[in-house]
Parts: structure tokens; C-alpha cells; sequence
């Protein structure tokens, strides 16, 4: 699992993000997150991988 910053342009990908989300509602707001998600993890394809970025994901700050 990559845990330095690894983007091209994280501005423009998180702009790019944002705008997907325009006039959506809640709800497709959260089935693009997990369509999203789903094809990320394609593009992954490590089951070990995926189970560190998980876990990872879970470790917020200030929720231990």
C-alpha cells in the first residue's frame, strides 16, 4: 500500500470529484462513492492491498 502522496494533480482529481457530485442527490451521491470505490479496487486488484487500504481507511484520528 502506497502511503506517500502518489497523485498527478490531487487538485484536479479532487475538483474533478466534486463536480461529479453536482446535482445529485444524496443517495446518488452515495452510489457513485461506491461505484467509485468499486472500480478503484479493480484498478487495485490486490486482495492484500485493498485489506491495508481498508484498515487504513478505519484508523481515522481521534477514533481509537
Amino acid at each position: 500500500m502506497k502511503t506517500t502522496p502518489h497523485f498527478q494533480d490531487a487538485d484536479l482529481f479532487y475538483e474533478q470529484l466534486l463536480d461529479a457530485h453536482c446535482g445529485l442527490s444524496p443517495e446518488q451521491s452515495e452510489l457513485l462513492n461506491a461505484r467509485l470505490i468499486l472500480i478503484l479496487a479493480n484498478q487495485i486488484g490486490s486482495r492484500d492491498v485493498l485489506t491495508d487500504c481498508l484498515r487504513a481507511a478505519r484508523e481515522l484520528p481521534g477514533t481509537s
